[in-house]
């Protein structure tokens, strides 16, 4: 069966509650389990939090910008611990500050971020982050202070925990139509390619690989389905990852480092200033940088193998698939802390 295929059954699965598709047998489960004790054993368990990073970015462009009389525009995070930035010591070092102050950059407007990822994180996890989010029970009464756009990483953990893919998109199916739901853009980063991470040994880095590509596939097709778009995670972003462990991965070989996190961040901007008009880049696709209009399920599997590589929907069943120019993004500066209204919180007191 065509990976396309696998993708779009695992994707079918999840919409109508199905299991999905297995990966392997019972006689590859011992080995499998063995390899991954001893992957977790030099990795090891970090009980470090990463910086928190929320508050407002590019405050001096409150008087300078076009729009800025509209106030700031409404960034947020979700997921697991590559969302929540673990492995960097400075909050401008996350990947959050790293898109708000782009983000600013870009559009000439501050940025308020708020970031409710979780290390640790899964797809399951998706629901009380929206709601923490959106500080509403469900997303239909309109979410209050909705961001106007929502990055969601997600799916690392599944894998490792070996949760059922039809089951992991389900869920996440569900967090991007809530937030659709309650008027956010959409931009997920899929499930990395957990084969590039140095502790894990051969089979297990090569089931690895697949698995994480698997999903990855599947939870595009079903975020561009709903109207959202992806970036492909795939080796962390880029050939960089694997060329570069020791420099792009931080102390525990498994997150990234501070390096890491500026050239995820760098791949993923246009994709974020796209989903709000921001992005000068022509829409069409550009043959000679290997962009096109595809079927979704094709265009899923293609940007599942290469980091970087956004989808978004055209029509019907079809896809862009873009190489979107990267940018170096500005230093991130220091937040300031966001007044309690806008950071969504009620009012104080009088």
């Amino acid at each position: 069966m065509s990976r396309a295929r696998v993708a779009r059954r695992i994707a079918t699965a999840a919409a109508y509650g199905g299991g999905g598709v297995g990966l392997l047998g019972g006689a590859a489960v011992g080995l499998l389990m063995t390899e991954a004790r001893l992957a977790r054993r030099r990795v090891g368990d970090s009980d470090a939090v990463p910086p928190t990073a929320d508050g407002l970015y590019g405050a001096s462009l409150a008087h300078q910008g076009p729009g800025t009389q509209l106030g700031p525009l409404r960034l947020a995070l979700l997921g697991d611990s590559t969302a929540a930035g673990l492995g960097v010591r400075r909050a401008g070092q996350t990947p959050g500050a790293l898109l708000a102050s782009g983000l600013a950059a870009v559009a000439e407007r501050p940025v308020l971020l708020r970031n409710v990822a979780v290390p640790g994180a899964r797809s399951e996890d998706l629901d009380r982050q929206v709601t923490e989010l959106l500080g509403v029970a469900d997303a239909d009464t309109g979410g209050a202070g909705a961001p106007d756009v929502c990055v969601v990483i997600v799916g690392a953990n599944d894998v490792t925990h070996r949760v059922p893919p039809a089951r992991s998109v389900r869920l996440l199916s569900e967090t991007v139509a809530r937030l659709r739901t309650a008027g956010c853009e959409v931009v997920v980063g899929t499930c990395p390619d957990l084969g590039t991470i140095e502790p894990v040994a051969q089979p297990l880095r090569w089931i690895a690989r697949r698995a994480s590509r698997r999903l990855a596939a599947a939870q595009t097709i079903a975020v561009v389905e709903l109207g959202g778009r992806t970036v492909s995670l795939g080796d962390l972003l880029g050939p960089e990852f694997e060329a570069n462990p020791r420099e792009l991965f931080g102390p525990d070989q498994y997150h990234p480092s501070a390096e890491g996190y500026a050239t995820a961040a760098m791949a993923f901007l246009p994709t974020l200033c796209a989903a709000l008009g921001l992005w000068p880049e022509d829409e069409r696709p550009d043959a000679a940088r290997r962009e096109g209009i595809l079927p979704v399920d094709r265009a899923a599997v293609v940007a599942a193998e290469e980091g970087g590589t956004e989808v978004t929907a055209v029509r019907g069943p079809w896809a862009l698939l873009k190489h979107r120019r990267r940018r170096r993004l500005p230093e991130a500066e220091e937040a300031l802390p966001a007044p309690p209204q806008e950071a969504g919180a009620p009012p104080p007191a009088p």
